[in-house]
């Protein structure tokens, strides 16, 4: 899995809680599902069809009734369950700091201290804006560290995961390839 397919999962706020409730077993059906997440109708629908979109899940043929279908996984789908399960195993209160776009993605980036540009480039879509706000986010959360480097002209914060984001930063290195 790429960075980019991993970008396009979190941009819908339910779609990794899915992959992981579907990886931990619960029926491949809306109610169950629905139930699990505890996500509002709109925002479930809008995150099962994204994940139909983009290749994650798919109608079980044969299966479900045509208003109530039941969903698998697909094989790339199944891989992104498993590393959706692992964060959502993490203890502690984030699940919905994890919702937010762009919070799985940059902890991703963080394997290493990294400058504001060096995780911009990694991400691509990302603006300045929103990885500044996500940053600060991650910042008053306790998941990453901001320092400033003033050996270097001009100094430049240089961001690192720490605590929760650490945790979840490493453990999605070996299934998330960097560009």
């Amino acid at each position: 899995m790429d960075i980019n397919l991993l970008v396009n999962i979190t941009s819908r706020a339910w779609a990794l809680p899915i992959l992981a409730h579907l990886h931990d077993g619960v029926p491949g059906r809306q109610a169950p599902l629905l139930s699990a997440t505890r996500a509002s109708r709109t925002a479930f629908a809008q995150s099962l069809a994204h994940l139909i979109e983009i290749g994650l899940l798919e109608r079980n043929p044969g299966h479900g009734h045509p208003l109530r279908p039941e969903f698998r996984l697909t094989p790339k789908g199944q891989v992104a369950a498993q590393l959706a399960h692992r964060v959502h195993a993490v203890p502690g209160e984030h699940k919905a700091l994890l919702r937010r776009s762009w919070t799985l993605p940059i902890l991703t980036t963080l394997k290493r201290p990294s400058r504001f540009t060096t995780v911009k480039q990694q991400l691509g879509s990302i603006t300045d804006r929103a990885l500044s706000q996500s940053l600060q986010t991650l910042e008053d959360h306790d998941w990453i560290s901001r320092t400033v480097d003033g050996a270097s002209r001009p100094p430049h914060p240089v961001y690192r995961a720490i605590n929760t984001g650490q945790v979840i930063s490493e453990m999605t290195r070996p299934v998330v390839t960097l560009r």
